[in-house]
């Protein structure tokens, strides 16, 4: 058995979360499974490389800024592989490229095109432990580029897809996938499991849970994710579920750009947009437009009523 184990940059803040994130590997290994690791720069590693070439320079050559953003994940990979072997755990850390992660040349922005693993699965092969530069990849002319916020999640479904993998699990600061962002709405409730098609509509509406491309990827290649936490808390999976299982209301989200609460899940079609905007009306909430996409329906308010819409559309379905 293959397990493909993603870590965010919160999850190797330091060297004790590092070791912690190590050991969940190694567990893996105990258990006689195989395991490859898909690693985020450490911490707030991106947002200092932004912020120094910005000082330099306030708009900075993109493929530059790829070369450059690209090393905060080589640098968790390295130390990754380095931690593992202090305990005795044969590791070799990779770069995108190295990986076999080809991508267009939309430079900070890069989608994958082919995935050529030939490195990874030798190793895997010798019973090291392969630890991912997530985020990053390399075109056709070998120009290193970036695939963009939540581009290690990508990476991750990526090489589980490409490499067959029996498991992807991303590892994250919070326990599961909740109806709602529990920081911001009370008594939001955690899922077991989520449709791809429900999860999807909630991350292009503006959930940061995951990236939207890393579930397309994830559903078109029926890659299932499990979303877990590096303790040992909960966990809620990514998957197909068949019309009987899936939820009449998955969730919702909110996206402070345009000012819209999004609800998603199978029973979210145009019939619901007007009964939702007269509920609204009703609590108080002023509604200034709305629509439908895909396994949604939104509305759009003020900026100061964001938050409550969020709530109460949460309070109603939920």
């Amino acid at each position: 058995m293959l397990t493909v184990l993603k870590f965010g940059g919160s999850s190797l803040a330091d060297a004790d979360r590092i070791r912690t994130a190590a050991r969940c590997c190694a567990e893996k290994l105990q258990k006689g499974q195989r395991a490859l690791m898909v690693v985020s720069a450490m911490g707030d590693t991106t947002d200092e490389l932004a912020r120094l070439a910005r000082e330099i320079n306030p708009a900075p050559p993109k493929r530059e800024s790829d070369a450059l953003m690209s090393t905060g994940e080589q640098q968790s990979a390295a130390l990754m592989a380095i931690t593992l072997d202090s305990m005795g755990v044969p590791a070799m850390s990779f770069t995108g490229w190295q990986s076999g992660i080809f991508t267009d040349s939309v430079h900070t922005d890069a989608s994958p095109e082919v995935t050529f693993p030939s490195r990874l699965e030798d190793a895997l092969d010798k019973g090291v432990v392969p630890v991912v530069a997530g985020y990053q990849g390399i075109d056709v002319l070998g120009n290193i580029t970036t695939l963009g916020r939540g581009g290690s999640d990508t990476t991750a479904v990526l090489l589980a897809a490409a490499l067959k993998a029996d498991a992807c699990e991303i590892y994250t600061d919070v326990d599961g996938i909740y109806t709602a962002d529990p920081r911001l709405v009370k008594d939001a409730k955690k899922l077991d499991a989520i449709d791809y098609r429900d999860m999807l509509a909630l991350s292009l509406a503006g959930s940061q849970v995951l990236h939207h491309k890393s579930v397309s990827l994830a559903m078109h290649n029926n890659v299932e994710i499990l979303l877990l936490s590096p303790y040992g808390l909960g966990g809620s999976r990514v998957t197909s579920l068949d019309e009987a299982s899936r939820q009449r209301f998955a969730g919702v989200t909110r996206s402070a750009s345009d000012c819209t609460v999004t609800l998603a899940g199978k029973a979210c079609t145009a019939e619901l947009l007007p009964m939702l905007t007269l509920d609204l009306s009703d609590a108080g909430v002023r509604v200034t437009g709305g629509g439908t996409r895909d396994n949604c329906v939104y509305i759009r308010t003020m900026p100061e009523q964001l938050e409550m819409a969020l709530q109460t559309v949460h309070d109603m379905y939920f």
